[in-house]
């Protein structure tokens, strides 16, 4: 999600305001942000990122001075003339945390700027400066799309196979079942069909067996 900031740098930069730092290059680049400096504008992946003035001006200063710590008073002389009167420890802070909500990101995890406590701040990522511009970068939507498309294609065949195992489950406790019933009914059919007739034979061959035994041989 990007922030919607001003994109226009107001009050104007002061045609000082990068007098220090020895590389001026116009384009700058780190992670997927790209910067015109001449145009003052910040773009992510190719989409327009809209920053206030003062917010653009703390990210330049951190970014020509990478790896290195920018101190409070560095960033109050900067950002401010010196017979401008306004509380400078807050404006700051705020000014700074802007910019890490449009660079997306937090003060527990920073992946670009680190917080030096009781001394300032310090970009810690790689930019690079160039005097023409980088090659463009495909949209942040379109990247999120062939994301989401690549997981469900992953997700398409585990969804399959939990399928199948569920119905070979269902399969195997049918046949089981179906062996129990036709078990159960063959011993039903058994006894109501030949127990009568073991019973009935085995009453005839009782007599037998008693006349044999009064007349013996």
């Amino acid at each position: 999600m990007n922030p919607n900031f001003d994109s226009v740098v107001d009050p104007a930069m002061e045609p000082d305001f990068l007098r220090d730092f020895p590389n001026t290059a116009r384009y700058v680049r780190f992670g997927p942000f790209h910067i015109d400096q001449n145009r003052q504008q910040v773009s992510r992946n190719g989409v327009r990122l809209r920053l206030q003035g003062k917010v653009y001006q703390v990210l330049i200063v951190l970014l020509h001075k990478q790896g290195e710590v920018v101190t409070r008073e560095e960033l109050k002389q900067a950002l401010w003339p010196a017979d401008t009167h306004v509380n400078y420890d807050a404006n700051v802070n705020t000014t700074v945390n802007k910019l890490r909500q449009a660079l997306g990101e937090s003060t527990e995890k920073p992946s670009y700027i680190e917080t030096i406590p009781r001394k300032g701040y310090s970009f810690i990522s790689t930019a690079e400066f160039s005097a023409t511009p980088f090659p463009a970068t495909a949209p942040e939507k379109s990247q999120g799309s062939e994301s989401a498309g690549d997981a469900s294609v992953q997700k398409a065949p585990q969804a399959g196979s939990q399928q199948s195992s569920r119905w070979l489950t269902l399969i195997v406790v049918a046949l089981i079942l179906a062996g129990i019933l036709l078990g159960a009914g063959a011993a039903s059919y058994w006894i109501s069909h030949f127990a009568p007739q073991f019973r009935h034979s085995s009453a005839q061959e009782s007599p037998s067996v008693q006349s044999c035994a009064a007349f013996p041989s």
